[in-house]
């Protein structure tokens, strides 16, 4: 059996499918906005998926407390402050927190510092390294780079979230949501980029442990 297409050509069922570029037939309005959701969709998930990037627990108690300081996206004055003052502490979380790294003794115990110009200083416990281990840690440009990614990223989660949006824009105009929109996901590609291009090979706290 053979089914006549627009173009007066007759194709059998059976066989292949044509590319949908080569297929001369347009794509109805519904097909089409149901694509442009998935591929939406798709991005959002993609850029959420940076949160892993970010220190755990700074990102879970920005999570759990954002409802609460934002009373759900209803927002006075004061909550709209609150609300403020934690997205700018858990963003600082993230920086220092990008300046931070582990060392696993020969016992398996896990130590925590901040990493200096003269190497890692300890935090939790009395440690030392040798010179020559203890250079490894030393602080670079390339860790303000990764402190200031951290906080660029936290801000695109923080866009993501509703409740945040609701209550610093209420009623956003046009072109606000589709900043809005466009932002947090121009943060993530790009953020994801350069976390590819120049990864860190810190294991703070918040962050997978060092095999060391």
């Amino acid at each position: 059996m053979e089914i006549k297409v627009e173009n007066g050509e007759s194709r059998n069922p059976n066989d292949p499918k044509l590319p949908l570029l080569l297929q001369d037939v347009a794509i109805p309005e519904t097909q089409r906005k149901t694509l442009i959701q998935r591929a939406m969709s798709q991005t959002f998930k993609s850029s959420a998926n940076l949160a892993n990037l970010l220190p755990t627990g700074t990102v879970l108690a920005f999570q759990l407390l954002s409802p609460i300081f934002t009373n759900e996206g209803e927002c006075t004055s004061v909550s709209r402050t609150l609300t403020a003052g934690l997205i700018g502490l858990c963003g600082l979380s993230c920086f220092l927190v990008s300046f931070t790294d582990s060392f696993k003794d020969k016992k398996g115990n896990v130590c925590y510092g901040f990493a200096t110009f003269r190497g890692l200083w300890f935090i939790d416990c009395s440690a030392t390294l040798p010179p020559e281990i203890n250079a490894k840690y030393r602080l670079r440009v390339m860790d303000f780079m990764h402190a200031f990614m951290s906080m660029l990223v936290f801000g695109a989660v923080a866009l993501f979230e509703e409740d945040v949006v609701d209550c610093f824009y209420p009623k956003p105009t046009d072109e606000t949501k589709e900043l809005l929109t466009s932002l947090p996901v121009g943060i993530g590609v790009i953020c994801s980029m350069l976390f590819v291009l120049f990864p860190s090979k810190r294991h703070g706290i918040g962050f997978p442990l060092t095999a060391n």
